[in-house]
């Protein structure tokens, strides 16, 4: 990248807007209108040979007189540029629904289904892969609304106790529906369940080869944020292969800062064998 593009990259960087393909990212920041909310991030490159295909939104955004905490985890397969052009397009495309404000999950789910419709009329461009997506929004900083597609999970710490907010899509779970779409669901290769063979997630952005067999449609769930909630938790698979909801709300829950509690929860999940891209965001309301 030269020029223009670089500083442009550097801003996205610093704004905890941007992924990159170097072994190790991080960024933190702070709510403007409740100073007790904090979030930070961080993602390491896994042991695959490709460049990280994870992406990360995670910050606050000012809408007229409302804040919004935007925060996601995209986690690509058979390339970046789908996750890549979700970071990019996919919050945008659901703050511009026109019920947004009054009926949040239906403008959620419609977005949801518009960008995969862009990203498949993109294909030429975007390529053959596809990409995971576990979204959270919070509104000022009251309430929380998860969507998500795929494997990356969502989890809130309520005093102490962990509660997962979005749904693991796995094939297994979904056999029905797939083969209602005509497709199958088999373990070989390998030695988990995919769809047609290939994929093993049952719902996912992109993948345009298998879309007649996958869905994109969201899990939504509403939370409200009370003072029994401690933080939250966004990552990607490599952390829920080797670790319960319960393990990672207690490898973090004394550490007070945000980002360096999603620092150790990735360190975490590396000491435990985890060898895949991994993107964790933490959002702290007491720090």
């Amino acid at each position: 990248m030269t020029g223009g593009r670089e500083i442009l990259h550097k801003i996205k960087v610093k704004a905890g807007f941007c992924s990159s393909t170097t072994s190790s990212e991080t960024g933190k920041g702070k709510s403007k209108m409740s100073k007790q909310i904090t979030q930070g991030y961080h993602m390491v490159k896994g042991k695959s040979h490709h460049p990280m295909e994870d992406y990360v939104v995670s910050g606050f955004k000012q809408v007229n007189n409302n804040e919004l905490g935007l925060f996601a985890i995209f986690d690509g397969h058979l390339g970046h540029d789908v996750a890549n052009y979700l970071q990019n397009h996919l919050f945008d495309n659901i703050l511009t629904q026109h019920d947004f404000w009054t009926d949040t999950e239906s403008a959620i789910r419609r977005a949801y289904d518009t960008t995969d419709a862009e990203i498949l009329e993109k294909a030429f461009v975007l390529g053959k892969g596809g990409s995971t997506a576990v979204t959270a929004i919070l509104i000022n900083g009251q309430k929380l609304v998860v969507a998500n597609v795929g494997d990356s999970r969502a989890v809130i710490s309520k005093n102490g106790v962990a509660k997962q907010l979005s749904i693991d899509h796995e094939p297994s779970k979904e056999r029905n529906l797939i083969e209602s779409r005509g497709g199958f669901v088999s373990n070989i290769p390998g030695d988990v369940p995919r769809v047609d063979g290939q994929l093993a997630v049952a719902r996912a952005f992109g993948d345009k080869s298998l879309k007649i067999h996958l869905s994109s449609e969201p899990d939504v769930t509403e939370e409200a944020i009370d003072n029994d909630v401690e933080f939250i938790i966004l990552a990607s698979d490599g952390v829920w292969k080797v670790m319960s909801n319960q393990d990672a709300v207690d490898s973090i829950k004394d550490i007070k800062d945000a980002h360096s509690a999603a620092k150790h929860l990735i360190e975490d999940a590396v000491s435990r064998k985890s060898k895949d891209d991994i993107s964790c965001i933490v959002v702290r309301f007491h720090s």
